[in-house]
């Protein structure tokens, strides 16, 4: 059974699409569009009791039909990030669910197909957020998922134990796993929802940035989808995957903390008084030997990742001054002795690469530096070394549409801050109600969505109406600036990247 009704009976019924997965039949809704929407189906057992702290196991078969037209619970996580605004039903340990939008009415049609990681730190978010909606993509021919995946110390935790216990002789990294088990589960079934399993491509944003540059680097996905969007951060650069020793030792110190003598004390621990109790702690990606082989910059050096075309920015200015030197006045000795605070005799090897002579040019340079300290400089990394080994074609952007807030939320001043481009991706300008859009914010919107759906369904892309988008080479250096004008600009100075490479890699 395919995209369907339930029964004869029900034609006229528009809210009953039914589709036949490996596992049973869900039952979504029929959005206003015409777009038919799945909300909350499972792709892996709840990993709890004796499954938490391990890799996904397959989800079971289910008798009858399964409802799903609400969105699964969120991972556990803490509330972190004001931006964010859920329409799940609270958290749960019980988390792995995932969503589909479809235009389809028939399996037979073949279409592109969107999964889509939320950001977060790899702390917080989750696939019901207004901004990942797959609505708008849907309605450009697309199917669209996003799905959850574990967070924080449930998806990220290792331990000697664990690593014991382990086939694989592995721990951590269940979140990035998580992701792995739900493109396996789109492989299998997105072909009942009208989409191509042939025609995958990954995209995600900060966190969901570096597990698109995880899932590329990882063997465990090779032939699971054919092309990738990161959008602000990569598992390589300046972000630190830590060896799996390290990551174990940080876990056996949680676990002495708290007075968990062993892995089964830890698996009693209610789900809520976990995340309490590792609420001052930070677990990390890790090479963890199966997930990762080796590390990330390892397998990129050696050409062993997924060769797939991939498109890749940042947007203009991910962090802000204030992280270089707090609330000390933006003057020119200020900012040196700020440097020499952090980079010590590189110092002045810093400040030529990004200058300034007053004020002004201080906060910029700052924002800059700040911005490449917080997630440019990973980015510019994964899309330097897919470029060099992946085979494919790489595409570059820069975003740079600044938004308007509504009365009483800060501007940012220097430029488009980190994360503000999704709404504006994907279609969900509407959505965000903390700001004022005009209708020049629709037009960089349908700029940049088209950018994203001809690359989903072509990887490339270019398109009528568009300017042209030349993909990235080191000899140009040349990005694609999205604003209301789009246009390919020259990357600021693409020295102070291989340089500052170096002196974040001592």
């Amino acid at each position: 059974m395919g995209i369907g009704f339930a029964c004869p009976a029900l034609a006229q019924k528009i809210d009953s699409p039914q589709v036949k997965t490996s596992n049973g039949i869900v039952q979504g809704v029929v959005e206003t569009s015409g777009i038919h929407s799945f909300k909350g189906i499972p792709y892996a057992q709840p990993p709890v009791g004796d499954l938490r702290w391990k890799e996904p196991q397959s989800p079971k078969n289910w008798k009858g039909v399964l409802h799903t037209d609400h969105f699964g619970p969120q991972a556990m996580q803490a509330p972190i990030y004001s931006d964010m605004m859920f329409r799940s039903n609270g958290k749960s340990e019980d988390c792995l669910y995932l969503n589909v939008w479809t235009p389809a009415k028939s399996p037979k049609e073949a279409l592109p197909v969107l999964v889509y990681f939320y950001g977060g730190g790899f702390q917080a978010g989750d696939g019901s957020e207004y901004r990942y909606d797959g609505e708008s993509m849907s309605k450009r021919g697309i199917v669209a998922v996003t799905i959850n995946y574990r967070l924080g110390i449930f998806g990220f935790f290792a331990h000697p134990e664990l690593t014991k216990e382990s086939p694989h002789q592995s721990s951590g990294n269940y979140g990035l796993m998580d992701q792995h088990a739900a493109l396996l589960w789109v492989q299998k079934n997105i072909a009942a929802f009208g989409g191509d399993p042939k025609r995958v491509t990954i995209a995600g944003e900060s966190a969901g940035s570096q597990s698109v540059s995880a899932q590329i680097a990882s063997p465990l996905s090779k032939g699971l989808f054919n092309g990738a969007i990161a959008e602000s951060g990569s598992v390589v650069g300046s972000y630190q995957v830590v060896p799996l020793d390290i990551a174990e030792g940080n876990g056996a110190q949680f676990a002495a903390s708290i007075g968990a003598a062993s892995l089964a004390d830890l698996r009693k621990i209610p789900a809520d008084s976990l995340l309490k109790l590792s609420g001052k702690s930070h677990f990390h990606v890790d090479v963890d030997g199966y997930f990762f082989p080796q590390s990330p910059k390892a397998i990129f050096d050696n050409g062993l990742q997924m060769h797939v075309p991939l498109l890749a920015g940042w947007n203009s200015a991910e962090n802000d001054y204030h992280s270089i030197f707090g609330n000390d006045s933006t003057s020119v000795q200020n900012y040196k002795n700020a440097l020499t605070k952090q980079y010590g005799d590189h110092a002045d090897d810093v400040f030529a690469l990004y200058p300034a002579t007053n004020s002004d040019e201080v906060k910029q340079a700052a924002t800059d530096l700040a911005s490449d300290n917080f997630i440019v400089l990973n980015t510019w990394k994964f899309i330097d070394m897919q470029s060099k080994t992946g085979g494919k074609p790489v595409y570059n952007y820069i975003f740079g549409r600044v938004r308007q807030p509504v009365a009483g939320f800060k501007q940012p001043a220097m430029g488009a801050s980190h994360s503000s481009e999704i709404e504006y991706a994907l279609g969900n300008l509407s959505t965000n109600k903390a700001y004022t859009w005009t209708d020049d914010d629709y037009k960089v919107s349908d700029t940049m969505e088209s950018y994203f759906a001809n690359f989903i369904k072509t990887s490339d892309p270019n398109g009528q109406g568009l300017p042209v988008w030349n993909s990235f080479n080191d000899a140009t250096q040349q990005a694609m600036w999205i604003d209301v004008i789009s246009k390919p600009i020259p990357i600021k100075n693409p020295k102070r990247f291989t340089i500052m490479d170096g002196i974040v890699a001592k």
